[in-house]
């Protein structure tokens, strides 16, 4: 066995900062809270080369005084807890005493400080040893800055993604906190482009405007619900409002960003139903709670708490969302009219329960059928029921006598006779048109379909599904056609994102500009658009150019062809918003159409467009094969 020796000092300060700093918005996180306890009402975060190059993280809180700068550098000093019952009721962001010594453990580090003295501190550390410390000039409160993030553990850097998404998840966690704290004036800047900034001033709603937008901050609805344990409030949005992950449900536990599960299942059961499959809310959830019901020391990074009493949180998560949704989505009216029906749908189930000739399988001895009278409960004899699994020469029974010789048969056939084996070669077009639909004659038509004949079969055609259908098919040919015809806007239009979509967006440009969206960056999260494509609707042209771009951000950038269906099947909705009575000549136009799509049968989003009743169905349903 090996010698056991003791890790020097600057070894255990590596190994132990990798628990804490991951990457650099773990630092950021860090400085952050550190600032907020240190009771400021104004933070400024600075950072070049996706932070790796340099952080700058300034407040205006107590600072730190001279005497106290060694000490705050090692590991487990901290002046939040003093004994072991304090521990118990944590109410600051940090506690551990690890943050400071972590990041100087891993980069250069200069500190300037003032307590509120004449003047203030300037000290720096390499590697988690201090190189100088001097008087200097500056304003209360803490200003640090963090250059050459990983330069001694390079190993680090490779688990380190790219340098945009290393932005993201440092302006992620800076967006959290600041929904955490309103009250708190935030500014965000790389490289001197600001990214985020927060007025402070307590409003939730106008935090929210400056990290997600205008846009989505109108579609947001407030509540606040609490019992003799918690208090829940904050911000969910409307139903329509969705994104494609969880990312955009933020879990803030007496201030804290905290993540956790079942919390966050509790937010989309508030739902219900209303949500459609994948998509998730943006909501802000606001958690106060008596710390004594909290454990925040179980994970180093604290973004994992253990709570007591979770499932009756999680009960009043789920009650204070569907009640804000009910209250402010649901009419009154609406609610009356479900209640007015009720009675009559439990009168003809009890009429349908009460009817004997329900559970008989056999075919009624008369062929008169009187749908519009109800069943009438007489006495008569008992019923004469059978068994279905058993076979019988009457022909009016599901299985016959020769039901077991007919499957053999037709499983003894081959899928191609001889005779076809010289069949004419046909082209792919002709094949296309023979498989989807024959050639359809105008019977007619109602007010929501067509009716067609073809080989003494009748066809129901959805009028509205199938102009849609149409419609779809002809906008996906535009849209991924080699030249987009452009028109251009007398005005340009401007729009304004939060700061994470507008990163991504940026990345996205090229994808969009395939399809006719050609987006320029305008100033702070703004794109301007000075034209758009000809099959884009121009009716509230910025409703559906953002429901265009939040379609490339909630789906998988390889997954190009479900992109271009949904958009082309969104704004085929939209073109042909409701039924239009229809000419004969349109009619014939439009089944002669449908003939050139491969599956006429469906439109984009898999409802039915068109039904065919066969002669022998046409037959069973008259009773003609009696």
């Amino acid at each position: 066995m090996a010698q056991i020796h003791e890790l020097s000092e600057n070894l255990a300060n590596q190994i132990a900062a990798g628990e804490v700093i991951e990457r650099p918005a773990s630092v950021v996180k860090e400085l952050v809270e550190n600032a907020i306890d240190a009771g400021s009402s104004r933070i400024r975060i600075d950072f070049i080369d996706g932070g790796l190059k340099q952080i700058v993280v300034q407040d205006n809180g107590s600072g730190i005084r001279s005497d106290q700068i060694d000490l705050a550098f090692q590991r487990h000093a901290t002046s939040k807890i003093n004994n072991e019952h304090d521990l118990f009721k944590v109410g600051t962001l940090g506690f551990r005493g690890e943050a400071l010594a972590s990041i100087a453990a891993v980069s250069h580090v200069e500190i300037l400080t003032n307590a509120g003295s004449a003047a203030g501190t300037l000290a720096k550390f390499s590697a988690g040893v201090k190189t100088s410390q001097e008087e200097a000039g500056g304003a209360q409160g803490t200003k640090i800055t963090v250059k050459d993030l990983f330069y001694n553990t390079p190993a680090r850097l490779k688990y380190l993604r790219s340098q945009r998404t290393e932005i993201m998840k440092l302006v992620d966690i800076v967006n959290r906190i600041a929904l955490g704290y309103p009250e708190i004036a935030f500014t965000l800047t790389n490289e001197g482009r600001q990214l985020l900034k927060t007025v402070g001033n307590s409003n939730l709603q106008q935090a929210i405007s400056s990290i997600y937008g205008r846009h989505t901050a109108e579609k947001m609805l407030p509540f606040e619900q609490s019992n003799d344990d918690f208090t829940v409030s904050g911000l969910v949005s409307k139903p329509e409002l969705t994104r494609s992950t969880r990312n955009f449900i933020s879990i803030l536990l007496n201030g804290r960003y905290i993540k956790n599960f079942k919390l966050a299942a509790a937010v989309m059961a508030g739902y219900g139903s209303q949500l459609s499959a994948k998509h998730y809310p943006i909501a802000i959830i606001k958690i106060t709670v008596d710390p004594l019901l909290v454990d925040v020391n179980v994970h180093p990074t604290k973004q994992e708490v253990r709570l007591s009493k979770e499932q009756e949180l999680s009960r009043l998560v789920t009650s204070a969302i569907s009640d804000c949704l009910l209250r402010t989505t649901t009419q009154s009216d609406a609610l009356a009219n479900l209640a007015g029906g009720k009675e009559d749908t439990l009168v003809d189930q009890l009429k349908f329960n009460l009817n004997k000739n329900v559970v008989d399988t056999k075919r009624p001895e008369s062929s008169e059928v009187h749908e519009s009278q109800p069943a009438k409960i007489t006495s008569r004899k008992p019923a004469k029921y059978v068994d279905l699994t058993v076979p019988r020469d009457d022909s009016r029974y599901l299985i016959t006598a020769t039901w077991v010789q007919n499957v053999k048969k037709q499983q003894s056939l081959r899928p191609f006779s001889s005779t076809n084996q010289t069949a004419e070669v046909m082209t792919s077009g002709d094949e296309l048109l023979i498989n989807s639909l024959p050639e359809l004659t105008l019977v007619g038509q109602t007010a929501n379909y067509i009716v067609a004949s073809a080989n003494n079969n009748l066809y129901l055609v959805d009028q509205l599904a199938a102009r849609r259908l149409l419609k779809f098919e002809e906008l996906k040919r535009q849209i991924t056609a080699q030249k987009i015809t452009e028109q251009g806007l007398l005005t340009p239009l401007t729009l304004t994102f939060g700061n994470l979509d507008f990163i991504q967006i940026q990345a996205k440009l090229p994808e969009l500009k395939k399809i006719g969206l050609f987006l320029e960056e305008f100033g702070q999260d703004t794109f301007i658009l000075r034209s758009y494509p000809t099959w884009l609707t121009s009716d509230n042209l910025e409703t559906s150019v953002r429901s265009i771009i939040d379609s490339y951000l909630n789906v998988d950038q390889t997954d190009s062809v479900t992109l271009i269906n949904r958009i082309a099947a969104d704004q085929a909705q939209k073109m042909v918003p409701g039924r239009s009575k229809l000419s004969s000549a349109d009619c014939e136009d439009m089944l002669t159409r449908l003939r050139q799509i491969s599956d006429p049968y469906h439109d984009a989003k898999g409802n039915v467009v068109l039904v065919c009743l066969r002669a022998t169905q046409l037959q069973k349903m008259f009773k003609k094969d009696e």
